[in-house]
């Protein structure tokens, strides 16, 4: 897919990879780069900067992503590529048991990591499919592929993130809706605290957002379904498909060698 003379959506747009989203697809020629996130003023400030739209939405609350596609489609006739991009972290915590975390965490992390997914979908595609065209960019994590220490309902729900975008795609690839799913490791936003190592995640660099945006780029032109930042994440998934037992036993080394139980 190429971005130019196209509108476009991204939540969790104000920030991080997202923002970096958004600047990339204008410097590419997007007709028009629709910012949303939960900080509307953060929102608004980038979008001021690509003569963008934005509007403050919480991608848990389906009728809001609803309303929003709905406007914006009002506003641009269409929408070709929606970036379905907030995310949040938390960790395990103590006593660091994979069930350590409380309910409120899993339930957040359940809503924005695969039902805002659900929601954008379920918006667009009516028009998609009127016109047998149409793009999702889905960010999951290399945490959706793997399984970072410490995070278990971050972990957890990127899996669920990726099998939601296969599911797209299997379904509806033969009716012209392009996905592709997003999974990079560390990234310098504030989900690592912007310069932090990103801990285990960051065992192979930290990428910026500015990175993460041009390798979408090119995924997008390839109508490349798995997007990987970090190049080194394919092998790690093809060691864990081999032997999956041995990939167990290679994460519990790990954990023990790290001497820290979360990421």
């Amino acid at each position: 897919m190429d971005v130019a003379g196209k509108v476009v959506v991204v939540t969790g747009g104000a920030n991080g990879i997202g923002r970096a989203l958004c600047e990339r697809f204008h410097a590419a020629g997007a007709r028009k780069v629709v910012v949303v996130d939960l900080e509307e003023d953060n929102a608004r400030t980038v979008a001021q900067t690509l003569d963008g739209d934005a509007y403050g939405v919480d991608v848990r609350e389906e009728a809001a992503i609803a309303a929003m596609v709905a406007q914006v489609e009002a506003d641009h006739g269409q929408i070709d590529l929606f970036c379905s991009n907030a995310g949040i972290i938390a960790l395990d915590g103590e006593p660091w048991w994979a069930t350590s975390a409380p309910n409120e965490t899993w339930q957040a992390m359940w809503d924005i990591h695969v039902m805002s997914h659900v929601y954008a979908a379920r918006a667009c595609l009516p028009a998609m499919l009127a016109r047998s065209d149409g793009y999702f960019l889905n960010t999951a994590s290399a945490a959706g592929l793997l399984n970072p220490i410490g995070d278990a309902a971050y972990s957890t729900t990127k899996h669920a993130a990726v099998g939601f975008a296969e599911a797209l795609a299997i379904t509806h690839g033969d009716d012209g809706i392009g996905v592709s799913v997003l999974c990079p490791q560390a990234v310098a936003t504030r989900m690592i605290g912007d310069t932090g190592d990103g801990g285990t995640a960051g065992v192979d660099g930290v990428l910026t957002p500015e990175d993460v945006a041009e390798e979408v780029i090119t995924a997008l032109a390839e109508r490349r379904f798995l997007v990987l930042p970090h190049k080194e994440v394919q092998a790690y998934r093809e060691r864990k498909a081999e032997d999956y037992d041995r990939w167990l036993s290679g994460m519990r080394k790990l954990r023990r060698a790290t001497g820290n139980p979360a990421i």
